[in-house]
């Protein structure tokens, strides 16, 4: 998108980070704040009038809409409209259902100020945001082999097995439980057919599924 005034819709729940992001955007020239919102329900029946070309949304708000539901949603409306996600985290899982579901951009909430104006150029420049942690996870979903049957979080798990992580490590590096970094530790045996964390990296390796 190369557009002068690109108009901009925020939703965002957090107050303080709306305003920090309202702040910066209204800094910029080459974009204009239409309106922000704190939830989906609040920005939906107002997005036809507002015309927003760039939507930045939390993906994680709380209401009756999931976050993927509501990129669909505005792309269903609005398809020329870029829809860049901003998360708590760098969760592989969301961001590749998020692209998938038409989302031009992935952005952490950790972001400065600069790395927000960056952000914001890039995407204007045609570009689609994302942090380099990002960018490294999607280009190694390209390298791995296409037809795993590990979902992403699950590869993320064997990744960090593969890295001598023990249980509690696994579940304080992916922001889950313990108990949940057994459940997929268990279904990767069961999806590769293994016994020991030794037989599922080989199998791993040789198939290219990490």
């Amino acid at each position: 998108m190369k557009h002068f005034n690109s108009r901009i819709v925020l939703i965002e729940e957090e107050e303080q980070i709306r305003e920090f992001y309202s702040l910066i955007i209204r800094s910029l020239n080459k974009v204009y704040l239409v309106a922000t919102y704190k939830s989906y329900e609040d920005a939906f029946p107002h997005l036809l009038k507002d015309r927003p070309q760039i939507v930045l949304m939390d993906l994680n708000l709380h209401g009756e809409i999931h976050g993927i539901e509501g990129i669909k949603y505005i792309k269903s409306k609005i398809p020329s409209a870029e829809v860049v996600i901003i998360a708590e985290h760098d969760d592989s899982e969301l961001v590749f259902e998020s692209l998938r579901a038409g989302a031009s951009g992935y952005i952490t909430k950790s972001l400065n100020y600069i790395e927000l104006i960056s952000a914001l150029e890039e995407l204007l420049r045609g570009g689609a945001p994302m942090s380099s942690k990002i960018a490294r996870m999607v280009i190694s979903n390209f390298h791995s082999n296409p037809n795993s049957p590990l979902s992403e979080r699950e590869k993320d798990v064997l990744k960090l097995i593969a890295e001598g992580k023990s249980y509690t490590q696994i579940a304080d590096t992916l922001f889950i439980s313990k108990e949940t970094s057994k459940t997929h530790i268990k279904n990767i045996y069961s999806k590769l057919e293994v016994r020991s964390k030794s037989e599922a990296l080989e199998l791993a390796r040789e198939k290219k599924y990490i």
